[in-house]
C-alpha cells in the first residue's frame, strides 16, 4: 500500500510545483529537486549490489559513465591500465577525496569494498560479476592492483561499483551502512523512509565540484497510475511514467529515452506445457511485436527478438520465427472444438504472471494472451505481488524485464547460464544449454574482438532455437520533466533505472531556468 508523504514533504512538493518559483537560491525549497520512480532499492550498499552499473548519486566508482555511456575516470585519476597479458589492472586514486563523514579515501577502502563483494559470507548479488577477479591489493595509499584469473575484456566496466569506507569487523549483511550509507558521491543520505522517500542533501565538498542544487527527494510510488496522477498535480520535477500515460500537459516535457531494457515472457523449462519446445516456438511466432510497440507502448519502443539490443555491435539479425499453427500441427498439438489445442490429454494452457502494480507488463500480458489464443494456446494472465510471484517462477511463466547497454556479458551470463538455474531472478526458468554455456564463457574470456563477436552470435542463435524467453519489446523509458529544469541529458539506459540510472543520473548539475 502506498504510504502518504509527511507534512513537510508535501509542503515541499507543493512549493516545487509552482510554475514560477518564488526563490531559487541555495538552500531554498525550490533549490531541491523532487523526482519519482516506481522501484525502491532493497538497500543502499554497493557491496550488496546497489548501483553496481552506475554507482548512483551517493557513491563513486573508480570509473564512471558519461552521457554516451563511455567510461571516464572518477575516483581514479585516469582510466586504469591493463597489462599486456590482460590479467593485471592498476588504478591510481585521486588525492583529496573524502567520504561524507570527512574520512580521506585511500586504496584500503577500495580493497575493502571489492574483498567484501568476494567474501562468501556476504550476501552480495554481484559476486558472480567478479568471477574473474583473483585478488585485489593496495600498493601504497593511492594505488590499487586487481589480479584476474583470466583476461576479461570488459573488466574496466566492472569498476563503476561504488566505494565504501573501510569497515573492519562489520557484518555487511546487517551493517547500518545498508540504510545509512557513507560514500564519496555528490549527495549524502539524510533519511530513508521505506515505501515513501529517500532524502539526499548536497555534498558541498564533493571532489567533482559542489552540486548546483541543495538536494534531491526521491519519492517511491509503485503504482503507475498513481504516479501519473501525482505528476499531473504538480508534485514532481521529474517522474518516470508508463508510455501510454506520458501525455504532455502544461509545464512539463515528455522525454522518451532510448534503452536496452527489454520485456519478455520467461517460460519455465520444466513445465508440462511451457517445457515443450513447440509451444515455446509457437508463442514466439504468434506474438505481434509491432502491434505491442504501437498500442501498448504508444510508439515508445521497438520489437525485441533477443537480449542484445540492436544498437550493440554484437547484435544478431532478427531470427525467422515461423508460423505458429504449422509449428503446433507438426508437433501433434491438435486443435479442439473449443479452439484450444491438446496433445495426449494435455491442454495447451498455462498461467502468465505479471506484477499487478505494473500497468505496462499487464498490458503486454494481455496482448500475449490474445495473440496466443489465435494459435490455440490458452494463457491465463494473473497479476500478483512480487512476494506471490517469487515462489512460483520455476513453474509459471512471467512477464520479465532485463537488459543492459553495456557489454553483452553483463546480465546475459547469469540470465541464461545453466550454473545460475533457479537462482532468483537470474534464470528462474532453469534454462540449460551446453552450446549457450560455451558461447557465454568464450565471450567473457576471449580478448579477441572477432572471437567475442562470433561467440555472441552463436549465443543468440541458440537462444532463438531454444526459446527460453519470448522477447517482446525494447522500451523507451518515458519521463515527464518540468519545463523550468535545465541540465537534463538523457543517455541510453539499462533495465535498472530507479534511483541510480534514470534520467536524473546527473541531477547534481541540474538548475532551474
Amino acid at each position: 500500500m502506498l504510504r502518504l508523504m509527511g507534512t513537510a514533504v508535501v509542503a515541499l512538493l507543493a512549493l516545487t510545483a509552482c510554475s514560477t518559483p518564488a526563490a531559487t537560491g541555495p538552500g531554498s525549497a525550490t533549490d531541491t529537486f523532487v523526482v519519482a520512480t516506481a522501484g525502491e532499492p532493497d538497500n543502499l550498499n554497493p557491496v550488496l549490489g546497489y548501483g553496481a552499473d552506475g554507482a548512483s548519486l551517493i557513491f563513486d566508482g573508480l570509473v564512471a559513465r558519461d552521457d554516451r555511456n563511455a567510461l571516464s575516470p572518477a575516483l581514479a585519476t585516469d582510466l586504469p591500465t591493463v597489462s599486456a597479458d590482460g590479467r593485471t589492472v592498476t588504478a591510481r586514486l585521486r588525492t583529496g577525496v573524502t567520504f561524507h563523514d570527512g574520512k580521506a579515501l585511500t586504496a584500503d577502502d577500495v580493497v575493502f569494498t571489492y574483498r567484501s563483494i568476494l567474501d562468501p559470507k556476504v550476501d552480495s548479488t554481484i559476486r558472480s560479476d567478479l568471477d574473474m577477479l583473483d585478488k585485489v591489493t593496495a600498493s601504497g595509499a593511492d594505488t590499487v592492483v586487481f589480479t584476474l584469473k583470466y583476461p576479461y575484456t570488459p573488466f574496466l566496466q566492472r569498476l563503476t561499483i561504488g566505494i565504501l569506507p573501510e569497515l573492519p569487523g562489520q557484518d555487511m549483511n546487517k551493517s547500518e551502512i545498508n540504510r545509512k550509507p557513507v560514500g564519496t558521491g555528490p549527495y549524502r543520505v539524510t533519511s530513508w523512509t521505506p515505501g515513501d522517500k529517500l532524502v539526499l542533501a548536497a555534498n558541498d565538498t564533493y571532489w567533482g565540484g559542489k552540486p548546483t542544487n541543495s538536494g534531491v527527494i526521491v519519492a517511491f510510488v509503485a503504482d503507475d497510475n498513481v504516479r501519473a496522477q501525482r505528476a499531473r498535480a504538480g508534485e514532481f520535477d521529474a517522474v518516470e511514467v508508463a508510455p501510454r500515460l506520458a501525455t504532455a500537459f502544461g509545464g512539463y516535457t515528455v522525454h522518451k529515452v532510448p534503452t536496452a531494457d527489454y520485456r519478455g515472457v520467461m517460460l519455465p523449462m520444466n513445465g508440462p506445457v511451457t517445457g515443450d519446445l513447440a509451444i515455446r516456438r509457437a508463442v514466439n511466432a504468434a506474438v505481434d511485436r509491432q502491434a505491442m510497440v504501437t498500442g501498448v507502448l504508444a510508439g515508445a519502443g521497438d520489437p525485441a527478438y533477443g537480449p542484445i539490443p540492436p544498437t550493440s555491435e554484437y547484435a544478431a539479425p532478427a531470427p525467422t520465427v515461423g508460423d505458429a499453427a504449422t509449428i503446433l500441427d507438426e508437433a501433434g498439438w491438435t486443435l479442439g472444438a473449443d479452439g484450444i489445442r491438446a496433445r495426449n490429454g494435455q491442454r495447451a494452457r498455462f498461467t502468465l504472471m505479471y506484477p499487478a502494480s505494473d500497468s505496462l507488463r499487464k498490458e503486454l500480458a494481455l496482448a500475449v494472451t490474445a495473440d496466443a489464443k489465435k494459435a490455440g494456446i490458452e494463457i491465463t494472465p494473473e497479476g500478483l505481488t512480487w512476494d506471490a510471484i517469487d515462489p512460483r517462477m520455476k513453474d509459471d511463466a512471467l512477464i520479465m524485464g532485463w537488459g543492459t547497454p553495456y557489454d553483452p556479458d553483463f546480465v546475459s551470463y547469469k540470465l541464461f547460464g545453466s550454473r545460475f538455474a533457479g537462482e532468483g531472478y537470474f534464470n528462474p526458468g532453469s534454462y540449460a544449454s551446453a552450446v549457450t554455456d560455451e558461447a557465454l564463457e568464450k565471450g567473457r574470456t576471449s580478448s579477441d574482438p572477432a572471437e567475442r563477436k562470433a561467440a555472441y552470435q552463436r549465443f543468440q542463435e541458440q537462444l532463438a532455437a531454444d526459446v527460453p524467453w519470448v522477447f517482446l519489446t525494447y522500451l523507451r523509458h518515458t519521463y515527464l520533466v518540468r519545463d523550468d529544469v535545465a541540465g537534463v541529458r538523457p543517455r541510453v539506459e539499462p533495465h535498472a533505472h530507479g534511483v541510480e540510472n534514470a534520467i536524473w543520473w546527473n541531477i547534481h548539475t541540474w538548475t532551474r531556468k
